[in-house]
């Protein structure tokens, strides 16, 4: 993206701690509730297409090879995929993978589910829920092969980073989901959050970053009309993969 990576920081005293505590120890909220109005598309593919794609919640371990009919593809999860358009077009370019896409907005889901029937995509099911209870109740250890977080939305203060999405009990609980040498991928078009973020992971001994600070945009990732924009405009998006050990 032409962005020259910032040096990486060592971790604070205080992030290293928050780091050591047991993942239950504090609740971790991953989400917003927001309303947001339905379009007529947008109904029509939620009554049409839920029972076909979507995984109701439910506190029970999930087989996805059971659930995607195959064994021999690698299990990504999309955390928060706003309204569909990138997690459709990475099932596009990523055939042989599955998605397992969790949001909780109801337009969204509605959006992406209209795009899989118009885009006849069979590697994607979603779950409407709490990211954080379907990692806790759903999820095998070591079931993914790849976590995707694109653009999560930022507690902008810093004091406040216990409520951000991208702290370390929840790094850790990724971590537990992950296999070895799979991947976690976060970008975000919030430089200080972008900052954060990297001093997080890094943080993570579990984790390895696979590029010295920030990572070249990996092919997979589309750009998206607003990051378009955006650079246009000078401004910068900040990607960051690191792999478990």
């Amino acid at each position: 993206m032409g962005i020259m990576p910032a040096m990486t920081k060592l971790p604070s005293p205080a992030l290293q701690a928050d780091a050591n505590e047991n993942v239950k120890n504090r609740p971790i909220r991953s989400f917003v509730l927001r309303q947001g109005r339905v379009t007529k598309g947008q109904a029509h593919a939620l009554a049409v297409g839920r029972p076909k794609f979507a995984i109701e919640y439910a506190p029970v371990s999930l087989d996805l090879n059971e659930k995607f009919h195959r064994a021999d593809s690698k299990k990504i999860l999309e955390i928060g995929f706003g309204m569909g358009e990138t997690t459709a077009k990475i099932a596009q370019t990523l055939p042989d993978c599955d998605f397992l896409a969790v949001e909780v907005h109801t337009p969204g889901v509605g959006a992406l589910l209209k795009l899989i029937e118009e885009s006849a995509l069979t590697n994607i099911r979603i779950i409407q829920h709490d990211v954080v209870e379907v990692l806790h109740n759903m999820l095998r250890d070591g079931s993914l092969h790849g976590v995707h977080i694109f653009f999560p939305d930022p507690w902008h203060k810093k004091r406040h980073h216990k409520r951000r999405l991208i702290q370390a009990a929840f790094v850790k609980l990724l971590c537990s989901k992950l296999r070895v040498g799979g991947y976690l991928h976060v970008a975000t078009d919030w430089q200080e959050y972008a900052e954060w973020v990297l001093e997080v992971l890094h943080a993570e001994t579990q984790l390895q970053n696979s590029a010295a600070s920030y990572a070249e945009k990996p092919s997979y990732r589309p750009l998206t009309k607003f990051e378009n924009r955006g650079i246009k405009l000078g401004h910068g998006v900040w990607d960051m993969v690191f792999t478990k050990k």
